[in-house]
């Protein structure tokens, strides 16, 4: 495309910006000295709003509700019993299970009621039992997508395909952030101890898709430099990089005056904010001045950077210091096969420190203004991958029904939301979409996800791209 192709395509925004009266430059140091102009207020209107900001704990690979939040005691004398084709109703299978022989398989892990609101937790899960009154287990959830990557994607951007904006995106976008020393949107991702040929985790998954590029994930690296190239090369301490950055911002703010690419912008906003971050981040991932009953709290693993436990203890710092989205990955939950080997060990990678991040908001007076949400991208099958060998039997996928879990922020403590059949294979109360989901979360961050838009290719898109409604049910 050549200049003036390109000037054709200003929109009225961009051709002020660039006005012969010196708009343009005035716009500029307004946009430099305002990073938090955009942060929309949550609305206290009906009680929305009470979360500030989001930790998000993606547990990639789909854990199994039977074995941790979903009980089903009838199993245990339905074990065995053939599956036949009428019991499925045409429902789609994955190509790993779709010719085997189906047959029923309990788990073999007990459940036991904990705390006055008498939740129903996995043996597995011994801390977040002691916290189940802070809790709101979610047993009917619901997506659309069977596989992996389309349904990992559906969770962060509401849509299966790859291209849209992230969850953390579109909050970023929608509220600004409460520290100018670090992004809105920071992503941490850590290695479960089940499993270690794990799906890929995308960088898509936390991008910005078409909204403005200020607004992608950050993600923070456990070894070397947190954040890649934000060291100053040899040779160059930091009084010369603010003079490079000085030139280098006045020759793009000249540009944006001939060109007005808005791009220009976040290029020169996200160097100013690399500058800041090299001082902000390595004081953030020091935790040398955390106690020791906060390491005990967490965990020894929270010593050993990159851990699910450490990256826990990160996103409390993280949430102190005013990040919007706080997105930890952890990987490993695809059991297939080798689940009594598999799954004790993901779930003591995750059991203490989630419910010590719980523990330690609350401690802090922070967890009403928190909201954590913890779960994976579908459920597990009824019956046992590969045959009933309890000594090594898996699961294969299930969209349409699985257990999460959420706390603070607005959610309703002590509680267990939906209920799934017999086999949980059918919701039969109280089904929550993956839209519901997304809804239900800016809700509590104070944002109106049928407001919530931006304006691409001709059309307004938002995260519940179409529709999805908020489960007023779990509410504080």
């Amino acid at each position: 495309m050549n200049h003036d192709e390109y000037n054709l395509m200003l929109t009225r925004r961009q051709l002020l910006g660039r006005s012969s009266t010196g708009i343009g430059s005035v716009a500029l140091a307004s946009l430099l000295n305002t990073d938090e102009r955009l942060a929309a207020e949550p609305s206290d209107q009906s009680g929305i709003g009470r979360a500030k900001r989001v930790i998000y704990l993606f547990q990639s690979g789909a854990p199994s509700q039977f074995e941790l939040l979903d009980h089903k005691p009838k199993l245990d004398k339905l074990h065995g019993q053939q599956l036949g084709p009428e019991f499925f109703k045409g429902q789609r299978q994955t190509g790993m299970t779709a010719r085997q022989k189906k047959q029923v398989c309990r788990s073999i892990y007990h459940f036991k009621k904990h705390g006055d609101s008498g939740a129903e937790i996995s043996e597995t899960l011994p801390y977040l039992g002691q916290v189940a009154d802070d809790i709101c287990i979610v047993r009917s959830m619901q997506t659309q997508a069977i596989n992996h990557d389309p349904a990992i994607t559906f969770f962060q951007t509401g849509f299966q395909q790859a291209g849209r904006p992230s969850m953390g995106a579109w909050v970023s976008y929608g509220l600004g952030s409460e520290n100018k020393n670090l992004p809105a949107y920071v992503v941490m991702i850590s290695e479960g101890s089940g499993k270690r040929d794990s799906q890929a985790l995308y960088g898509r998954l936390w991008g910005n898709g078409f909204l403005p590029s200020a607004h992608q994930g950050v993600k923070f690296r456990s070894k070397g430099d947190p954040v890649l190239y934000l060291s100053n090369p040899a040779g160059i301490d930091s009084r010369q990089r603010r003079e490079i950055l000085d030139l280098s911002n006045k020759l793009n703010a000249r540009h944006y005056e001939d060109v007005g690419d808005p791009e220009t912008i976040t290029r020169i906003k996200q160097a100013e904010l690399a500058f800041r971050m090299q001082t902000s981040v390595p004081e953030l991932m020091d935790t040398s001045n955390e106690s020791k009953h906060t390491f005990d709290m967490y965990g020894e693993a929270a010593r050993t950077p990159g851990t699910y436990a450490a990256n826990c203890l990160l996103a409390r710092r993280l949430a102190e210091k005013g990040v919007r989205f706080i997105q930890l990955y952890h990987r490993g939950w695809d059991q297939h096969g080798d689940m009594p080997r598999d799954l004790p060990l993901q779930c003591g990678d995750v059991d203490q420190a989630s419910a010590a991040l719980i523990t330690d908001l609350k401690q802090r007076g922070m967890l009403d203004e928190t909201l954590i949400v913890w779960g994976g991208e579908f459920g597990r099958t009824v019956y046992a991958q590969g045959g009933l060998n309890m000594k090594r039997y898996g699961r294969d996928h299930h969209p349409r029904c699985f257990s999460m879990w959420l706390a603070g922020g607005g959610i309703k403590p002590g509680i267990t939301y939906g209920q799934t059949d017999d086999f949980s294979f059918d919701i039969v109360e109280n089904p929550v979409h993956v839209y519901d989901l997304h809804a239900t979360m800016l809700h509590c961050l104070g944002v109106d996800h049928e407001r919530l838009t931006y304006k691409f290719q001709g059309r307004r898109y938002r995260l519940t791209d179409v529709h999805g409604r908020i489960v007023n049910d779990i509410l504080a």
